[in-house]
This record gives structure tokens, sequence and C-alpha cells, in this order.
């Protein structure tokens, strides 16, 4: 059986394509994500809400007060590539508030599937032409309401995330279930699909793909799905006979729920990773207890509008959501900030902890001094101003030397936040 997929046409080839953009204008585009059809089912909104959790839910598609999400339809064909529509979805943090996510819905026409896959993940050659140019390119289609974000973060943002659906017809065995068992090829061509790569891109030892077909979903015994940092796939494991089958709700939920399922984890990512710069930061300038008490509010925010790990009731959409996570080490990298955030906030308590223990240390340097003269010259009966200001001068003379010893420089350095040692 041929592994190849350059040659392959399935049934259904579906192509969606996020890339981060920032808002130049409010959209005057509908509200709510596209309300792709099948039958009298209608994914708007609404139907799409009952299936996530209220959080997820205000997190992907916001509220009647306060939208994030935006759509239209478009129809432009362009070689291989057909666009069906293009979604917006808002992803404000808390330093970039213009920032979001735009998805391109693509039909694809034609074994050009996975090479358009390969072109946009950045394996086309030097002569290659970008899939995504001409009358597709995002700054034209997204023109008056957001424009393609210049990205500096880690390699993991700085190319389109794709998500591919392929159906076979019954001459494409390689990715067909036969007397139930899948063809060791299936699980290449879906980790073909999700990485964008061929075995010349990346050659791969035989010894991993076992724990590379380890990591698939299998969604039911007739499709899977394999979640990757730059991408996902859906494969079917049955010939698909065209419209009418099952594959109608497959390809309905690979462009709507299970889509929205990864835009949540690359939402939760983004806010992840600028906790992670905040964290970095925390020590530039003074003021850190006012700087820990600012991390220490977002990171609340983040925790309770989009940390989820649990979407829905149904299955697939959380096993893809921890699929995303899995591969950008979400659920480790927000433990990390938590615990650094606690050994930060431990460090401020102890600190004013030390200031307000200096702070009383120097009304016991500067009122025993003073009470005592004061009481010496009242036992003294010693009357006039010339006995009050020796006695004070006595007093300043004694809190002086008292803060040249041992104690007194503690006293001091708790005050500055310091160890009294440290020679600065």
């Amino acid at each position: 059986m041929n592994p190849d997929l350059s040659s392959v046409t399935g049934v259904r080839q579906t192509l969606a394509v996020v890339l981060p953009v920032r808002f130049t204008a409010v959209a005057d585009w509908p509200t709510g994500p596209i309300p792709f059809e099948l039958g009298s089912r209608r994914t708007d909104a609404a139907a799409r809400q009952t299936y996530f959790t209220p959080a997820a839910a205000r997190a992907l598609y916001g509220t009647p007060e306060k939208p994030c999400r935006w759509h239209r339809f478009m129809d432009v064909r362009h070689e291989s590539l057909h666009l069906r529509g293009i979604e917006l979805l808002r992803t404000s943090t808390a330093r970039c508030p213009d920032h979001g996510l735009a998805v391109l819905h693509f039909d694809v026409e034609g074994p050009a599937l996975l090479e358009t896959l390969r072109a946009i993940g950045g394996h086309h050659g030097p002569a290659g032409s970008d899939p995504l140019d001409g009358p597709l390119s995002p700054a034209l289609l997204l023109a008056g309401a957001a424009e393609p974000r210049d990205v500096d973060a880690p390699f993991a943002t700085a190319r389109p995330y794709t998500v591919a659906l392929l159906t076979p017809g019954t001459q494409h065995t390689p990715a067909l279930r036969e007397d139930g068992r899948l063809p060791e090829t299936a699980d290449r061509w879906l980790w073909y699909l999700a990485s964008r790569s061929t075995e010349a891109d990346f050659p791969t030892p035989l010894e991993q793909w076992a724990d590379r077909a380890g990591s698939a979903l299998r969604i039911s015994a007739d499709w899977s799905a394999l979640v990757l940092r730059h991408g996902a796939a859906f494969l079917g494991h049955r010939a698909d006979p065209g419209e009418g089958d099952f594959y109608d709700f497959a390809q309905l939920h690979t462009r709507t729920v299970y889509l929205d399922a990864l835009l949540l984890g690359s939402i939760q990512r983004s806010h992840i990773d600028e906790l992670t710069d905040g964290l970095s930061g925390v020590f530039d300038g003074p003021k850190l207890a006012r700087r820990v008490t600012a991390l220490e509010r977002h990171i609340a925010t983040f925790r309770s509008t989009y940390w989820r790990q649990h979407l829905t009731a149904h299955g697939p959409a959380n096993e893809l959501l921890l699929s995303f996570q899995t591969q950008h080490r979400l659920a480790e990298r927000f433990d990390e900030i938590l615990a650094e955030a606690a050994d930060y906030a431990r460090l401020v308590q102890t600190q004013e902890s030390q200031q307000i223990a200096g702070a009383l240390g120097v009304l016991t340097i500067l009122g025993l001094p003073v009470g005592t003269a004061l009481s010496i010259v009242q036992v003294l009966d010693a009357k006039g101003a010339t006995a009050v200001v020796v006695a004070l001068a006595a007093a300043l003379a004694a809190t002086a030397l008292a803060l040249t010893t041992r104690y007194g420089r503690l006293v001091l350095s708790s005050l500055r936040g310091r160890d009294p040692g440290d020679g600065r």
C-alpha cells in the first residue's frame, strides 16, 4: 500500500487556516461564528453554546452585550482552493487588547491538500508559491476589520495553524479499515496531514511510528484525529459514498465545535505566554509588591475565564483540547506559573514583615532613649528649656550610637528591604 498522499484526492477535503491578526476597527460583519447548515441543523452561536460549558462558550462566542466573534460568507476560488467563509475571534489579553484570530474555511479541489498544507507550513521550495496570496491574501480579505499580525513569539505561533479533513474513497486502501483493523499507513497519512510534511521533509525512524500512532484520537471506527503543535488533521477510515452519509456530520463538526475546541486552546496559549513573560520581568524596577499583586490578579482572571480542561459532556472536543494542551505543555506551564507566583507572593510578604519589624525597631530605638531622658529630667525636677534640650540631645546621641550596632544596622536594612550584609 502506497502511503504517498501527493496524488490522493479525497471525497471530502476541507481546510481551516487559523492565523493571528490585529483588529484595526470594529468589525461590521454579522456577529457569531459561521452558521454552517446541514439539513435542519444550523450551527450558529445559540446552537454551539449548548455543546460547551457556559464559561467556554463566553470565551468562544462572547455575549449579546459584548460579542467577540464575527463572520462572513465568501466565494473565492484560486487554483485548488475554494474559500467558503471567514471568521474573526477577538482574543484580547491584558497587554494586547486588539489581538485576535482569523479562520479561513476552504474546500480543496484535486490532489492538492497535502501540498497546500506543506506550503502553508513553509515546506514549499524556493520557487513555490504561497497558497495564501493573490485573491486569498489575508491582508486583502480582512481589509477594514483586521490585519495579519507580525508574530515575534515562539515558532508555535509564527505560521498559521491548520485543521484538515480528508475522507477516502474505495480506492484509498492505505486509509481504510480491513477486517476491522487499521493499516499502518492510515496513521502515516494522518501524521502527514497534521504535521504538514512528508518523509522527505522529516524522515521518521521506524521506532517512532508506534508512539505517533498512539497519539491519534479514535473518534469512532469511522475516523480518527491527530493534534500536533502546528496543525490538526481528521482522516476517515471507511469509504465515503458522498452526500447523505455520516461524513456530512463529521465535516460539520470539524468545521464547528471541534475547531472551536482548538481555538480555545490557542486562546489559552496566548494568555499563558503573556503570563510567562510577565513573570520574567517581575523584578524589573521598583514596587515589587504592586507588580506581584497585578500578576496575581491576571492569573486569577485567566483561571476563572479561560483555563478549562473540560468543555463539554461530549468526549471528542475535550480530547482535542487536552491534546492541544499536551502538545504545548500548557498544563505544566500553568502549574509552573502558579508555583512561581506563589514564591514571589511569599517573598513580598516576607519583605513587608521585615519592614514592619524594622519600623517597630526604629520606634524602639528612638522611643526608649527619649522616654528615658525625659523621665530622668522629671525625676531630677529639672525645669526650663535648657534641661529638655540637653535631655533630647543625649537621647539622640544614644540613638545614633545604637544605630551603629549590629541590631541598629539590621533595623535600617529591614526598612530598606535588603540584607544588611549584602554590601550595597
